[in-house]
Parts: C-alpha cells; structure tokens; sequence
C-alpha cells in the first residue's frame, strides 16, 4: 500500500477542504482550521479545541460531519468530536463574504477524569515575531506591544480577550476569544512554528477534575481589521522555487544513538553503518541502571565495529564524584576514542554547577570537550541556563511531537528548530551548540504529573512512530539537518542504529509489522539521507538555499572539490514540480528515492546507489542556470553535477 512507504500509515490523509471567506482564505482539515491567510500573507496558523490529560498527553478525537455548505465566498461547516469516553463537543464554523470567520465549541464530560486543558488555541505563526500587536484585556485594558524576537521562557502575554496585530505592512488581523481566560506561550520553545494562545491560564491549579455532564463553550473570531488591498495579498505563483545562495556553512557532526535494545550488530549492519562516515555514537550512562555497565560494554564495542568515537551522556546522582571516577576507571581500562562528554543530573532538568564542576575535574584527563545543558526539551534550557563557564559546549534534544502529531505539523517545526539553534546562541556567550539527539517522539516526558501505562502487547512503545521506516522519515530529516546545520549547530546526534528507532531494520523486521512497516535486513529510507551527507563530511561544506514554499518542499545542497549535490525533498502527497536556481549550467545526475525504487533502495542501497540514475540533459535549457524537476509524493532526489569547480 502506498500509504505506508509514504509516511508509515495504512491510513489516507485527512482530506483537505479550501474556503473563503470574502478577503480571507483557509483550509478545514480533520475539525481544525489551518492557514488563514490574506492573499499570501498568512495571519493565522491554525485553530483547534485540545483535550489534554494530566499528563499533557493530547487526546485524540473522532470527527463526524453534521452538515457542510461551500460557497464561493462563504461556508459552513458543522461536525461532532468525541474524545475516547472523556469528552464530546460539537464545532460549528462559519465564513462570511465580510472576512469573518467564527469558530464555535460546545462540549459535554461523558464522565468524570482529570485534565490539564479542554478548549481552543489559536496559532500565530513565528513570522509574527518582532511586528506589533495590539493586546485586549478582559478587563478592556489595551497593551501595545510586539511578538517577541528571541523566544521567550515565559508567557509573554496574560488575561487575553482579543489580539489584533500587524501581519504585514498592509493587512491587520483581530482575532477575538471568549469562554474562558487565555493567555500565550511561545510555542517555538518545543520547536512548533507558533506563538500559541490557549484557554485556561496554567496559574490556575492543575490537573483539574472534570465531572460528568460538565460543559465547556467557547468561541474564536477572526476578522480582518482594515479591507486593505495591497500587492502583499496577491495570490501570485505557488510552484515551489529552490535558490542556491553563494554563502556556505560547516557541515555539522552527525551520529546516532546507540540503539537501547542492546542486540549485537550483524556484519551487514557493520558494514551500512560505517558507509555512513558518522562523526559520533552516543552512549547513555545511567549508574542507576542494572544494566548500566554491560549497555556502556555493549557501546564501546560498536564503536569500534563501526570505528567512530563515543558521545557520552552521563546521568549522575548527588554522589557525582563516585560516579564519575568509577566510570573514568572504565574508560582508563576499555580506551575508547571519545568524542565528547555531556553530563546531565537525573533528577534535575538543566547540568548544575556543582556537577559541571565536577566533571571537569574529574574527566579533564581524556582530552574530550565536557558540555551540558538538558536531556530533555529546549524549553528547560530557555528556563533554566545552565553553568556555562563550566562548560565547553551547550546541548539540548529536539522532537517534533510535544503539541501536534500530523504530517504538515511536524514539517512546520522545521524552521522552529533553527530558532531555538539562534536563541542558544544569543546566550551561550560563544559555547558550540550540540543537539542530541532528535528523534521523532518524545523519548520521555519531563512534565508527566504521573507515569505513563506501559503499552499493550499488540500496541508500539511510546517512543515509536511508524515514520522512521518511511519516505516522509528521509524528507523529515533532511530538512531538520538543513535548518540545524544553515544555523550553525556543531553536532548533532539523531535516532538510533537499529531496529524501531534506527535508521535500519532488524535481521527478521518489525515485531508488530501491522503498525510498523519495515523489510527484515533493510535500511530505511533515511539511511540514504545520512549516506549522502556523509559523503561530503570532513570534506565538504554546505551552501545555502531559500525554498519558496518551505511547507511543500525543501533542499539541502553539499559541495566539495569533486562537485555539487543537491537534496530536494517533497513534504507531501502531491506530485510538485520544482524549479532550481542558480544550479552549474552542466548536465545533472538525477537519483530519486520514492515509492518507485523504494524497493530495490531498501533491500539492496547499494545496487541502489550505484545505479546510473537519470542524466538531465542541460543543453537545450533557455535559461542554464535554472532546472526543473518532478518530485513524486514525499521524495527525497538527489543532484548532482561532478567535477565542477568549488566556486
């Protein structure tokens, strides 16, 4: 089934309906409105109504359609959620030839539970940082101000009842909120696009009970303040354009973790991970583990296997010195290249002074840079920095899966990555950042108000998403490698080796195949990313480029002495044409990985890579620095033109 090379699902994607609403125009997706948009100019996201649990954990709803009528410019839509036995509410949506859109909820507990919030949020999106907005209070107070530009720790603005602000020179967006109290976050802090107003301010004590036959009514308007026609709300061309840039950056250091089930590795996984030219394997020490030494043992061997140092991510206790010098004990008996340490303590979010202090003391002696920072999300180090005179480098994790969960959520947080690379920076007083690791869901909830129940048999861990082994996985990553490294990250560690949470299938494949897709002794799709950009590391660089339509389709372009390669992506389930610019006027090399050679680039990546490809034949080009390319549903293709010069 197609849906399942594309993005790891059996399911279709939820349709997507366009609307208008005289000047305003929007799409209904699965009960949210997305991208509401004045001609090109986006002024809002998205809106949604969110049950959340007490641990955070979103809910997720059913949606029936109660009644549905297009016009050319005007609707409505009106549909029923229900949220597992928790929670109904009805959405009623309506858009008139006055651009005004309203957003109605109305919503019933189906039983007593706890819950950390129930109602709307309104996205604006993070290209609102630094214009201005105009804040109603519920108290009718008015506060003039902007959407901040670093990414704020905290709650930029309370008590909100309505928010009008400059989307661009030309068009002014109000969008008004009743039925509870809202308040904002800057959600860029957990890598979503977004600044997010949501009901409920989080002053108020939390979890709260809900009881059956509860009722929860709210409602959102969103009306455009001025009818002001400008060039800036021109609909314009949206064929996606890549533009090669002159400027160049590093490429950053690229590992992966090592995989948590401990299997040893067979030959041939030996022999793909080391086609991979990885800068590091990261190893975590957990001294409060039973199995802390043999995983540690386990680490040091592949390391060897595939002949790349050790990342290093200690979790001490309070007895940190005893820790540590047992370990550096190991490490003077195993000798083991060392990449760097990181140095976390289990039971605080953010490296502390005292244990940064200690590390140094104690670890100096092996040569390797010592950092810290936080295990867990950005959020935690924008809060709580951590002791950077003791530090050589600054790390932090990244997943795009705290708030949204669908395909063009998780390619939004894309650009937020970079954002939180550019906040670090701001205050790390020169410190490299390192990102480790990334993966695609949480690893660990560092705000859970109680554990999460262990998974069912027939049911994937937590950890676990079913885009690894998929096309949209490969797109996914090259894009996140794109922001990071165009932002200046030092390193950055990614996923696992093996298995579930790796870049390959295990000897006899997935366990639960039915909800985790994969071809026993295979790679992944996002094997063949890592591979392309392993072959320019250490001899390569990476030149910028600008994608117009960087929620369709983005690129990645590596060059060295020998030539220049291009990776161009495709986020979705269209067919897009691409133009290039900029690109050597000489013939191409076309390699595209997609549902069509998925087959042979899984089973055999190595017949796969050395294929001939498709050769582009440049001569009849009216315009040779421009190149037009056709990328099938989330595809990752590769260009390349050999023996240019470096220039």
């Amino acid at each position: 089934m197609k849906s399942i090379i594309y993005d790891g699902s059996a399911l279709a994607e939820d349709e997507r309906i366009a609307l208008r609403a005289g000047g305003l125009n929007l799409l209904f997706e699965a009960g949210t409105l997305r991208y509401i948009r004045s001609g090109n100019v986006e002024l809002i996201r998205q809106i949604y109504a969110a049950v959340r649990d007490q641990n955070w954990g979103t809910v997720p709803g059913e949606l029936v359609i109660k009644d549905m009528q297009v016009e050319a410019d005007s609707f409505r839509i009106v549909f029923e959620m229900t949220h597992a036995d928790l929670f109904r509410w009805t959405g009623t949506i309506t858009g008139d030839k006055n651009s005004t859109v309203t957003f109605d909820f109305d919503g019933i507990a189906l039983r007593d539970f706890w819950r950390n919030r129930v109602g709307f949020c309104v996205l604006h999106p993070m290209e609102a940082a630094g214009k201005p907005c105009k804040i109603e209070h519920a108290d009718g107070t008015i506060t003039e101000a902007e959407f901040p530009e670093s990414i704020q720790p905290h709650q930029p603005f309370f008590n909100i009842r309505s928010i009008t602000h400059e989307a661009s020179p030309h068009v002014r967006a109000r969008v008004v909120m009743e039925g509870d109290i809202f308040e904002m976050e800057d959600q860029r802090n957990w890598t979503d696009a977004s600044f997010k107003t949501y009901c409920t301010p989080l002053a108020q004590a939390y979890p709260a009970e809900v009881k059956a036959g509860d009722r929860v009514q709210q409602t959102i308007t969103v009306s455009l303040v001025d009818d002001i026609i400008s060039s800036d709300a021109d609909e314009g061309d949206n064929t996606p354009v890549i533009t090669l840039l002159q400027e160049t950056v590093s490429i950053p250091a690229i590992g992966l973790s090592m995989a948590s089930h401990d299997e040893p590795l067979t030959s041939r996984q030996i022999a793909h991970l080391r086609q991979l030219n990885l800068a590091h394997l990261r190893v975590d020490v957990q001294f409060d583990q039973s199995q802390a030494k043999e995983h540690f043992l386990n680490a040091a061997q592949t390391s060897v296997q595939i002949d790349v140092p050790l990342e290093i991510a200690i979790f001490a206790s309070d007895d940190a010195e005893s820790e540590l010098k047992t370990l550096a004990g190991l490490l003077d008996e195993l000798h083991p290249l060392i990449a760097r340490f990181a140095v976390f303590h289990q039971s605080q979010k953010t490296t502390p002074a005292s244990l940064s202090e200690v590390a140094q003391k104690i670890l100096a002696r092996f040569n390797a840079p010592i950092g810290g920072g936080t295990d867990a999300f950005f959020t935690e180090l924008n809060r709580e920095r951590p002791p950077l005179a003791s530090l050589d480098f600054v790390t932090y994790s990244l997943n795009p899966q705290v708030h949204a969960f669908d395909n063009a959520s998780l390619v939004e947080t894309l650009a937020a990555q970079a954002a939180t690379v550019q906040s670090v920076q701001a205050f790390s007083d020169g410190k490299s950042v390192h990102i480790s690791p990334v993966t695609f869901k949480m690893r660990w909830n560092p705000n859970a108000t109680a554990p999460d129940p262990e998974p069912a048999p027939d049911q994937l861990p937590a950890q676990v998403d079913g885009r690894q082994s998929s096309l949209f996985g490969a797109a996914w990553t090259m894009g996140s490698i794109k922001q990071l490294a165009e932002s200046g990250t030092a390193a950055i560690t990614y996923y696992e080796t093996t298995d579930w949470l790796g870049v390959m299938a295990g000897e006899n494949g997935s366990r639960l195949p039915d909800q985790f897709h994969d071809i026993p002794a295979s790679v992944y799709p996002v094997w063949h990313v890592f591979k392309q950009v392993g072959d320019f590391a250490g001899a390569g660089e990476i030149v910028r480029t600008i994608s117009s339509q960087p929620l369709m389709v983005e690129s990645l372009a590596l060059r060295s002495d020998d030539g220049l390669c291009i990776l161009v992506s495709n986020f979705t389930a269209q067919t897009q044409s691409v133009r290039l610019r900029n690109v050597p006027s000489g013939n191409a090399q076309l390699h595209v990985l997609d549902e069509h050679h998925a087959s042979l680039a899984l089973s055999d990546p190595d017949a796969f890579l050395h294929s001939a490809g498709q050769i582009i034949d440049r001569s009849g080009d009216a315009l040779v620095n421009d190149l037009v390319i056709e990328l099938p549903p989330y595809a990752v293709a590769a260009l390349s033109w050999q023996g240019m010069e470096n220039s």
